[in-house]
């Protein structure tokens, strides 16, 4: 594989912008909550279709996989294509669903969580064949569903059902520009209390629930300021997010409380630890409470149902690594300065990629992290151009540096 013209790979990219534009608005005009992804991976389907990919298949999950050539070495780009809801529609200043653009933004729910990844990267494709960059690799481009709802759980499927292990993955979630190479990791735990319910009127004949709990609260509070630090993925975390009680009227003793705990985990935490730190704690002791994970087996769009543990496990790649280094290198190389290399506050696909698996994983997206999720979300097409010139670039840069 020669040496690629990144002036031409830039240019083309900047060409194809009003084509990204279109595509990524056509996909935020399709509503596509978790499990709902239907339409707009039939509307992916078609793009990639008429771009010239090679291959275009939706497994059984519903994830949508692209290729491009058939080279020795499998090279991934993921984004995932289901969205969060819209939230309250009034503090939105335009239709979440039809949005906007004007000549430096787009905007609607999925612009930059996680769509517009999707469209530079089916451009990138596109680049790599009118530029005729093909080389001895495959490159698969993935539209990941359920991420949403449950981080990871497409790629476990891929990896597991489908026997496809890239050599690595560069994930498309946004990254202000930056190159990014880790992300804590998260739980998603319960602790539940029983009691004994009397009545209201003599709550000393019972044993109240809801006093247990509000002593574990406690302790909980205090044991998020002692938890680990690391130098680069920062504190470990944990809240309490959810509430529940059972009792027999409001005249009575409650006689069952659990919560919801959201635990996000830095370098060195792992699921054992936090659980133990938790079941550790004096009151938690005293009230004989129950800690658990909770687990996701809802179905996908298609039916099926793929059951896994809420845990969801922090990596790191190191800086010196050859994905890092091509990811730099292909940066340099297109845009001429030294890129950012950061991580993500939030969680991605890549706690099975590289979590679970050891698949390296790196990320470059379009758009800004606080985007996600919040009312107004837009991204920007200056980032769709560079993203989809650097996806285009990359499997040179990767290749050149195995030598």
């Amino acid at each position: 594989m020669s040496q690629p013209d990144f002036t031409k790979i830039k240019e083309l990219a900047e060409n194809y912008q009003p084509d990204m534009t279109r595509f990524l608005r056509d996909m935020i005009r399709l509503p596509s909550e978790s499990r709902l992804e239907k339409e707009v991976v039939e509307r992916v389907k078609a793009e990639m279709e008429i771009v010239g990919f090679d291959n275009v298949d939706i497994d059984p999950m519903g994830n949508i996989l692209g290729t491009i050539g058939n080279g020795k070495h499998l090279i991934a780009l993921d984004a995932h294509i289901d969205t969060v809801g819209v939230g309250n529609k009034e503090i939105w200043e335009f239709d979440p669903y039809e949005g906007y653009e004007d000549d430096v933004v787009i905007g609607g729910r999925g612009a930059s969580d996680q769509e517009g990844g999707m469209a530079s990267m089916v451009y990138a494709g596109k680049i790599i064949k009118d530029l005729g960059l093909e080389g001895d690799y495959t490159l698969m481009v993935v539209g990941t569903v359920q991420e949403e709802d449950c981080d990871g759980l497409c790629w476990q499927y891929i990896i597991k059902e489908s026997g496809l292990k890239p050599e690595f993955v560069v994930s498309t979630e946004p990254t202000d520009g930056g190159i990014y190479r880790g992300q804590r990791g998260r739980m998603e735990i319960k602790v539940a209390v029983k009691g004994v319910s009397s009545h209201g009127s003599a709550p000393e004949r019972g044993d109240n629930a809801i006093f247990k709990m509000g002593r574990i609260l406690g302790e909980l509070e205090a044991l998020h300021g002692r938890l680990k630090t690391d130098d680069f993925l920062g504190k470990g975390s944990l809240t309490v997010s959810e509430i529940f009680y059972t009792s027999p009227s409001r005249c009575a003793v409650a006689d069952g409380c659990t919560i919801s705990i959201d635990r996000r985990l830095t370098a060195g935490e792992d699921k054992a630890l936090a659980l133990q730190q938790i079941r550790d704690l004096p009151a938690v002791r005293a009230a004989d409470a129950q800690v658990s994970m909770y687990t996701y087996d809802k179905p996908s769009f298609t039916g099926l149902v793929y059951p896994t543990d809420c845990y969801f496990p922090s990596w790191v790649i190191p800086e010196n690594h050859v994905v890092t280094q091509s990811a730099v290198a292909a940066y340099k190389s297109l845009f001429e300065k030294e890129p950012r290399v950061d991580k993500w506050t939030f969680s991605t696909n890549g706690v099975s990629i590289m979590g679970m698996f050891g698949i390296p994983c790196v990320g470059f997206g379009p758009g800004k992290e606080s985007e996600a999720h919040a009312p107004n979300e837009k991204t920007w097409k200056a980032d769709l151009v560079r993203c989809a010139a650097f996806y285009a670039a990359l499997p040179y840069t990767y290749l050149e540096k195995l030598g």
